[in-house]
């Protein structure tokens, strides 16, 4: 299983990352550091999970040379427009801590503002800039990701939103693949829902993993790069081990078969708050 993905412009993610959405800033630090030491690289915040200037600190208290971590962090909703987004990037490189990060996505297109080509024109100069080594999108739907390329200098390196067995979102998938963006997975497996499903558990028993690990991996087989979200160590530790899983052809299939439309987060074609 390939431990890293190719952004268009050869900057390498590693395909399993820890989510601190939901993370409490107090345990972020902690989070931060036991991740690393377990052997993470790969950290995904935003301005709007609250808890940058922790994750900050654990970055730089973690053992880890900086260079060896993959960092992204969000663009808040209400800070989308050109200039408020350069203003927002300068401020969670300041919380971080940081004199760059690795990937700087819009968390959402919220379309009904008409804001998102303009803000993307201040991503593309924060990239210019080195400051973000790559950046992306989130949550961008089929029609958003045309619009964007339409009036783009620089493509989109990666598509972030919501992908686990009973919510795919195949034409989201298909349509980041054909404009050359990676796919990243959050939610991965589906909040715990899909986790006791029998179809996952078969899989699981007959690959001698966990429901988790089984999910993981079936995204993992399809080129996926997935940010599963704990703080518990056994449960990063459990996350992490998910890589040496192999899925037969069959076991993928059946995963597969498990899409219900069942969403667990916010409708990107409706999400309009500001905090986010």
């Amino acid at each position: 299983m390939s431990t890293h993905v190719t952004f268009s412009n050869g900057v390498s993610i590693p395909t399993i990352g820890v989510g601190f959405w939901e993370v409490p800033a107090d345990r972020a630090q902690q989070t931060v550091e036991e991740a690393v030491e377990l052997g993470y690289r790969h950290l995904d915040g935003a301005a709007a999970y609250k808890n940058e200037t922790e994750m900050g600190a654990g970055i730089r208290s973690c053992g880890v040379p900086r260079e060896e971590l993959f960092v992204t962090t969000k663009l808040q909703n209400g800070n989308q427009g050109h200039d408020k987004a350069l203003a927002a990037f300068d401020a969670s490189l300041e919380r971080l801590g940081l004199d760059y990060v690795d990937l700087y996505l819009i968390h959402w297109p919220v379309a009904q503002w008409g804001l998102y080509n303009e803000t993307w024109k201040a991503l593309e100069e924060i990239y210019a800039s080195g400051r973000a080594k790559a950046i992306g999108v989130a949550n961008f739907l089929p029609e958003h990701i045309e619009d964007l390329l339409a009036h783009c200098e620089v493509r989109p390196m990666i598509n972030q939103f919501e992908c686990h067995p009973s919510l795919q979102q195949r034409e989201i998938e298909e349509a980041s693949k054909a404009a050359g963006m990676a796919i990243e997975a959050y939610s991965p497996i589906g909040r715990g829902v899909d986790l006791t499903n029998p179809v996952v558990e078969q899989v699981a028993a007959e690959r001698e993993c966990t429901p988790a690990q089984a999910i993981l991996a079936w995204h993992l087989a399809k080129g996926r790069i997935v940010i599963p979200k704990s703080v518990h160590r056994e449960r990063l530790a459990e996350n992490l081990a998910a890589a040496d899983v192999t899925l037969s052809e069959a076991n993928i299939a059946a995963i597969d078969s498990l899409e219900a439309g069942l969403r667990q987060t916010a409708d990107p074609a409706t999400f309009d708050n500001t905090q986010f």
